[in-house]
């Protein structure tokens, strides 16, 4: 009994702290309105994307676009062919 308890917290501290850290990742990056593409690109060679699955409808890119769905949300306006991916390059 005592290893089933032992086992069942320890898989509560590993997926709680594993949460918190994808958490505050996303909460370093200043979530805010880009005037253009140039002015995201600066900041996010790639673009952003909404997620990490989807995939660009363009053609071939040269950079991985960074996934935030808040930021993307933000920048929705800069989507112009509407993949998910804003300002992809």
């Amino acid at each position: 009994m005592k290893k089933l308890v032992t086992i069942l917290l320890s898989l509560g501290l590993v997926f709680g702290l594993s949460f918190s850290l994808t958490d505050t990742a996303e909460a370093k990056v200043k979530i805010k309105t880009y005037k253009n593409c140039t002015a995201l690109n600066k900041d996010f060679k790639g673009g952003v994307a909404r997620s990490s699955k989807v995939k660009n409808k363009g053609g071939k890119t040269k950079y991985k676009p960074y996934v935030s769905k808040a930021l993307y949300d933000k920048n929705k306006k800069s989507d112009r062919d509407k993949d998910l991916i804003a300002c992809e390059r």
